[in-house]
């Protein structure tokens, strides 16, 4: 997953959905029993997932392992939805349909992290390279934490009603495995859910805190690639052919007045070039450079109006230098890509008020959103379906680190990096309790 940033906010409450907090028993009783699962089964499982990480689309091994877990706690299970994805199923008897979603997949980053289960895991990935493989955004922590989810669930069927679908997606790093699974029939095939819900861990917060804010949860991103044609010539013979180079530069630099002239100053945006690759040798000019862009907007509108300008300047800078039509430069939008995922307001609001009623009111972690992180989540949830979502961070990084780094300490690692490291025994614990009592309180048995 990209760099993750949640910022706190107040949610509002509305009358469509009105706050039944379930009889799960205190507090403390559900806290015990999570901390209780993580001793017997879930440090083991989540140590396993660290050390053996599977790339995008080919997480087969992980995918088993959490088909065997749901199984062996009564779940109903189907595997291979959308690739590697994983669906499970406990049906209790009427009330409302809850969704639970956790990604599975690694990094191709070499792990330096320092940790004694560091990962030394190599996979030849989709595009047919061996990389290595590392958890560098935190996703053993979601799958191990909604197995934990699972044996809670199970062992509480009496204290709700209704059914949750669980959901162990792939390829959430390359933003495609949600619209593969979603494409697969995910809301037809299974019972299609009246909410949904996920969290990430957050390195950017301490544990022991939560992070949820209403709206805007994550952008939107799309990845571009622009194919500049040139005509090649020799390097001291520049008046002879159609240098690629001059004009994907003259692009790059244009690019730039997409976000600082064409979109509002208070509307987020980001257009970046993210590699820039043309030629071979120092004295010949090639025929073609190479970019890839990562584009990210906040809504729809903008994502559009960077989409169009991207192509606009990109082909006018090409009938600028003279090439023909036939061979301006061509744009083309990739499959790794998704809408930005929105937190319904209602549904913010109702778990906004069981969490600070659980955990305490100072359990909310505020910190600025500081960049445009995306999350295909939002192929699940409104506005792209009619499901309204949430999507919450917990804390991974422990205070003390944060205090160290203040003082003139080692930086906190972030998301991404191949020193990326989270707290496992807080996290998972934390992620798992918050869940479960997400669950509960969405579907408490109605009383008269």
């Amino acid at each position: 997953m990209k760099h993750f940033l949640l910022a706190l906010a107040t949610g509002s409450m509305l009358a469509s959905i009105q706050p039944a907090l379930a009889q799960t028993g205190s507090n403390t009783d559900l806290g015990k029993s999570v901390a209780a699962d993580y001793d017997n089964k879930l440090e083991a499982l989540f140590l396993d997932f660290h050390r053996n990480p599977e790339l995008s689309y080919k997480e087969t091994r992980t995918a088993a392992i959490m088909a065997r877990e749901w199984r062996a706690v009564g779940w109903d299970v189907t595997e291979k939805v959308g690739g590697t994805g994983v669906v499970a199923v406990m049906e209790n008897g009427d009330g409302p349909t809850l969704m639970l979603r956790a990604d599975m997949d690694g990094l191709p980053l070499v792990e330096d992290s320092g940790l004694d289960y560091m990962s030394t895991a190599r996979q030849v990935s989709i595009d047919g390279q061996e990389k290595p493989v590392m958890h560098a955004c935190g996703h053993d922590v979601h799958i191990t934490s909604l197995i934990g989810t699972a044996r809670r669930l199970s062992a509480m069927k009496d204290q709700w009603r209704g059914t949750v679908v669980l959901i162990a997606q792939p390829a959430e790093e390359r933003i495609g495995g949600a619209k593969l699974m979603m494409d697969d029939g995910l809301y037809t095939r299974f019972p299609k859910p009246d909410y949904a819900m996920a969290f990430h861990v957050s390195a950017d917060t301490p544990t022991g805190k939560l992070a949820l804010r209403e709206g805007i949860s994550s952008s939107s991103s799309d990845s571009v690639d622009i194919t500049v044609h040139g005509v090649g010539a020799h390097g001291a013979s520049p008046h002879r052919g159609k240098d690629p180079v001059v004009m994907g530069a003259q692009i790059i630099m244009n690019l730039q007045t997409l976000v600082s002239r064409e979109i509002a100053p208070l509307n987020p945006a980001v257009v970046t070039v993210g590699s820039f690759h043309s030629g071979f040798k120092h004295n010949i000019i090639s025929d073609k450079a190479e970019m890839q862009l990562t584009v990210r907007s906040d809504d729809q509108e903008t994502r559009e109006k960077l989409l169009e300008g991207i192509k606009r300047i990109s082909e006018n800078v090409g009938r600028m230098n003279g090439l023909p039509e036939d061979k301006l430069p061509t744009v083309t939008i990739s499959q790794e890509r998704t809408p930005a995922t929105y937190n319904d307001s209602a549904l913010t609001g109702r778990i906004k008020t069981l969490f600070s009623e659980r955990f305490g009111s100072d359990v909310f972690h505020e910190q600025p959103r500081e960049g445009m992180g995306a999350e295909d989540f939002a192929y699940f949830v409104a506005p792209n379906t009619d499901v309204p979502g949430v999507y919450f961070a917990v804390g991974g990084t422990p205070q003390s680190a944060f205090d160290a780094a203040e003082a003139g300490g080692p930086p906190v690692p972030s998301h991404h990096s191949p020193f990326f490291k989270v707290s496992p025994r807080e996290s998972v614990t934390l992620g798992t309790e918050a869940m479960t009592a997400a669950a509960l309180d969405l579907l408490a048995p109605k009383t008269e």
